[in-house]
């Protein structure tokens, strides 16, 4: 397994993601407000805990255990906050920064599998 730091990998991941679904939006939507209202349903901890559970499927052993160690990240959240839904939302944060700082090309295929989660035609 590819050595990798696992807090960079969380941070970068959490703007690749907003990146790319902001990139979707513009092509999607034509005024402001209806671009922030798709980014917002899709750039939050609840959506991309339950996106991580969809993709499960498509992992590699290596992938998993990647996840498995951002479930693991020790991350600060506030009270009213569902510790899990965010460790999984971590978990997933980590997953896109792993494919973005070490294999963009597994990042593409990645993108064009959770496309058809995100109400994109």
């Amino acid at each position: 397994m590819v050595m990798f730091d696992i807090k960079q990998c969380a941070y970068i991941g959490d703007a690749v993601w907003e990146l790319f679904v902001r990139e979707l939006c513009i092509n999607k939507q034509k005024s402001q407000k209806a671009m922030h209202n798709f980014s917002v349903k899709y750039v939050n901890a609840a959506f991309q805990a339950k996106l991580l559970s969809e993709i499960i499927p498509f992992l590699t052993e290596e992938e998993s255990e990647i996840v498995r160690r951002g479930r693991n990240l020790k991350i600060s959240i506030g009270k009213k906050s569902n510790p899990q839904v965010h460790s999984f939302a971590s978990a997933f944060e980590v997953l896109v920064g792993y494919f973005y700082l070490n294999d963009k090309q597994r990042l593409s295929e990645f993108f064009e599998i959770v496309k058809k989660y995100l109400n994109y035609q």
